[in-house]
């Protein structure tokens, strides 16, 4: 799966660009991705935080592994030669080994191109194709995400329940909203 592409073509303002698997080498540009995301405070976990190349690189190769192990999938969308997008799917253990949780972010440039939709639908056609388990996936959302919660509703997922308060998003708490699809 190492860096396969999946599918290429052209955005709605007509950039190039592919979804593929991540490669070893990805850790950098990941970094550099995942730290602009964290400054921008997008509705991601990061909120500021910087990582480190280190951190990242052992992300990557647990991801890696995992997709080699069957029990996870891992998309980048990718727009001259710089990852913009990634989406994943990662299997949960023991009881709920038939349970997947579902990532995804897009770069602010690339958002309201229909990558974001694109990505979801590809990574699940990955998921039932190359995680033998999968059954049920899962993901949260914080509640001022309404483009996001609207996005998963067209993409099949239905909120089963919330978090009051359960993230702290630009210094406020807001609900954490869970949502999940069986497959």
């Amino acid at each position: 799966m190492d860096g396969r592409t999946i599918i290429s073509g052209k955005t709605k303002n007509g950039k190039q660009y592919i979804i593929r698997y991540p490669k070893n080498e990805d850790a950098p540009m990941m970094l550099e991705y995942i730290n602009v995301l964290s400054r921008e405070q997008t509705f991601i976990p990061f909120q500021g935080e910087q990582l480190t190349l280190k951190e990242e690189q052992k992300f990557l190769s647990d991801m890696l592994n995992k997709i080699e192990k069957l029990t996870a999938v891992m998309l980048f969308l990718v727009v001259d030669d710089k990852v913009v997008g990634i989406t994943q799917i990662d299997m949960k253990d023991r009881t709920e080994k038939h349970t997947g949780v579902l990532g995804i972010s897009v770069a602010k440039e690339m958002r309201g191109q229909g990558m974001g939709k694109l990505m979801i639908n590809l990574i699940l056609q990955e998921a039932k194709r190359c995680i033998p388990n999968i059954e049920i996936v899962t993901l949260e959302v914080f509640a001022p995400n309404n483009i996001g919660l609207d996005m998963y509703r067209k993409a099949g997922f239905s909120e089963f329940g919330r978090l009051p308060k359960g993230i702290v998003y630009k210094n406020k708490r807001e609900d954490l909203v869970y949502m999940y699809q069986e497959l």
